[in-house]
């Protein structure tokens, strides 16, 4: 369900209060592939003026997230499964590589980090709580490219994610395997804590390819989301 509010945060400007809004949105799908919205809709919803929403709009629109049509309107962009597996291929060489350092290098605190997430993470599997499910994957990624230090390398994913993560977020809302992430996200726990480099790489690519294999069903089931 749409936020009608913005969260403020101390240091943000309006803008980037917008643009963080509208993003959060898309990807989550509450602003679902193909929705039409406009700059007078959300400076109303948000309460704000129309300046920082436009600006949003264009940094949005040059991140492939809106698409802007004259005469028609801004749209949200559909999922491009070529931009989706690109962003995989990337992510897939970056965490692997990542995954063999934390091996050598992940400190107790951040195994914990990651025991804690996982536990978690079977709280949310619990509660179908998909959102939350995300969050913590998310998270649970992060912490070991922070704990391989390198943080960098998140950094780099983050900017090109947004095609991916919301087919992940559609894939956790289809309930497509969420007992199978577990297991994957607990066996590469057990490899970072046993110092097996190698078998943390096979699982971690192991894990981010299962979504190649879910995005025949999701685009059957869910073909008006996909270019």
């Amino acid at each position: 369900m749409l936020k009608h509010s913005l969260d403020k945060r101390i240091g943000f400007s309006t803008r980037n209060q917008v643009y963080s809004w509208l993003r959060e949105n898309i990807i989550s799908l509450e602003l679902a592939p193909g929705r039409s919205i406009s700059e007078k809709e959300i400076s109303e919803m948000l309460q704000v003026s129309r300046t920082p929403v436009r600006e949003a709009f264009m940094k949005l629109a040059q991140e492939e997230l809106l698409e802007v049509y004259p005469q028609r309107g801004t749209f949200v962009s559909l999922i491009d499964l070529k931009h989706v597996e690109e962003v995989r291929f990337i992510r897939e060489h970056l965490e692997r590589a990542a995954v063999r350092v934390a091996c050598e290098v992940l400190s107790k605190e951040n195994l914990l980090q990651l025991k804690d997430n996982l536990a978690k993470q079977k709280q949310s599997v619990e509660e179908k709580n998909y959102t939350k499910l995300f969050e913590l994957d998310e998270e649970f990624h992060y912490t070991i490219a922070v704990g391989s230090e390198k943080e960098r390398i998140w950094s780099v994913i983050q900017q090109m994610n947004a095609h991916l993560n919301r087919i992940r977020v559609l894939s956790l809302a289809a309930h497509y395997n969420w007992e199978l992430i577990l297991e994957q996200h607990e066996t590469i726990i057990y490899a970072i804590e046993t110092r097996n480099p190698d078998l943390a790489d096979q699982l971690m690519e192991e894990h981010l390819k299962k979504l190649t294999f879910e995005q025949e069903s999701l685009t059957s089931e869910y073909m008006k989301y996909f270019k």
